[in-house]
């Protein structure tokens, strides 16, 4: 087992083990297509994109496992759950994009306060979006119907 960990670059001073899970092509792959590192997209369509897969699934739990999940308004309960929690989440991306500093002139650099400011508002407007269309999926739709 010990011949599979090993320090990463076999460097023991960068805080970080190399194992099969953590260096393989698979996992730098997958780490690689996720919206915050994806080379080409900007601050906007990161935060859109992923707001967009976060409201979609949150509005799920609240729904059947919210206190009202018995109730006829169990899915309206969940929806408007979700869409608090995602204020609270904006909250949160703004209180942190005021620690930033500008220091950079480029846009699409993600860790300046303006290209902060353009990702929570994408992740606002995709997360709110999307947990309305799963509303109206949910809702409208007897297939999707979590009764």
């Amino acid at each position: 087992m010990a011949n599979f960990i090993k320090p990463y670059n076999d460097d023991p001073f960068v805080g970080h083990l190399a194992t099969p899970i953590t260096s393989s092509a698979i996992t730098r792959a997958i780490l690689r297509n996720l919206p915050a590192y994806r080379f080409g997209l900007t601050p906007v369509l990161r935060g859109l994109e992923i707001g967009l897969a976060h409201g979609y699934f949150l509005i799920g739990p609240f729904a059947k496992l919210g206190p009202l999940r018995n109730s006829d308004i169990s899915l309206l309960a969940g929806f408007l759950s979700t869409i608090g929690l995602i204020i609270i989440l904006t909250l949160g991306l703004t209180i942190y994009g005021y620690t930033l500093q500008n220091d950079s002139n480029n846009v699409n650099d993600f860790q300046t306060k303006k290209a902060w400011s353009q990702f929570k508002g994408g992740f606002f407007v995709g997360a709110c979006g999307s947990a309305g269309f799963a509303f109206i999926c949910l809702s409208s739709i007897p297939a999707f119907s979590l009764t």
